[in-house]
């Protein structure tokens, strides 16, 4: 074979591999990794079924407009917009992830409740032009957890430090790792939930026992038995021997009055026990106080509820 035979040979070789490389580059594009998608912004807000537990009806209404009742209903409404406007995302995050993991209120066939005991508070009456603004401000905005609506929990006040979900509400789950206990700034609270006594005789702290399942028949001693990370109490010792999850009791006694396990003593008398304590709630997620110093602060909404809750993303689901 002459040279030129062999020249002409690696020229045409040269020129394959050049095409048949420039054919292929298009098609190795889409073979790359590509990153993890980014939740995007649905285009339209959905409609929300919703249980009127005050008529019993069932009605169907835009999602913000729901979340202005809820909003109404769980915060007061001349409080600072960027407070409400937290609230706002708490309650869109609540509704959404009920939606989501169970069907809202499959009870009453619906996607939520006006009953507090059920869903969340509501009050469409309460609805002024602050709670308005709050809630388009943060128009389809949620909380994610690695991709997926939280717990949105809230309280009325942390006594200045939030409870994990299992000190606080019993939490028969893996506490979700988003829930931490942290500092909160709830100095603006009312005396009365900053620090609090309550007397109950002891016939009904007896039968806030047996509700439970702790029958007793007397009272004689109630220590605090065991602490969460936040110094509630979560377990209670009542005669030396009984132990009593501590958020259960609290339900089953009235938590209106027995405002937080923040226990900072316990007396049992002759016929009463005595509970002196601070706070308000079972002090899991967004202190409502806390949010309102905030806001008042300075901080805007997505920098409260990113402070309540840890490691998640403020995510807009539509426009």
């Amino acid at each position: 074979m002459n040279k030129k035979v062999v020249a002409c040979l690696v020229i045409c070789l040269a020129l394959s591999l050049v095409f048949t490389g420039c054919n292929k580059l298009p098609q190795q594009k889409p073979e790359a990794p590509a990153p993890a998608p980014k939740q995007t912004a649905q285009q339209q807000e959905p409609d929300i079924s919703v249980f009127m537990h005050e008529t019993g009806e069932k009605k169907t209404m835009k999602m913000e407009d729901y979340i202005a009742g809820v909003v109404a209903g769980e915060m007061k409404s001349d409080w600072p917009v960027e407070a409400l406007a937290a609230q706002a995302i708490i309650a869109r995050t609540f509704t959404v992830e009920a939606i989501e993991t169970k069907g809202g209120v499959p009870a009453r066939g619906t996607q939520a409740s006006t009953d507090i005991k059920e869903f969340q508070a509501y009050n469409a009456k309460a609805v002024n032009d602050n709670v308005k603004k709050a809630v388009q401000m943060t128009r389809g905005m949620i909380i994610t957890y690695q991709g997926k609506p939280i717990k949105g929990w809230f309280h009325a006040s942390a006594g200045g430090i939030t409870a994990t979900a299992k000190e606080g509400l019993n939490y028969r789950e893996a506490e979700p790792p988003y829930v931490q206990s942290v500092q909160s700034p709830d100095d603006l609270a009312p005396d009365d939930v900053k620090n609090w006594t309550v007397v109950f005789p002891k016939e009904d702290v007896m039968a806030a026992m047996s509700k439970i399942g702790k029958k007793v028949n007397d009272i004689s001693s109630i220590e605090i038995a065991q602490k969460g990370p936040s110094g509630r109490a979560t377990v209670l010792m009542v005669n030396k021997s009984v132990e009593v999850s501590g958020p259960d009791f609290r339900v089953a006694l009235d938590s209106t009055k027995l405002k937080s396990m923040l226990l900072d003593k316990i007396v049992v008398s002759e016929e009463n026990v005595t509970f002196a304590g601070k706070g308000y709630g079972h002090g899991v997620g967004m202190s409502q106080w806390g949010a309102n110093r905030m806001a008042k602060d300075g901080k805007k909404p997505e920098e409260i509820v990113t402070h309540y809750f840890k490691d998640v993303t403020v995510e807009k689901r539509w426009d």
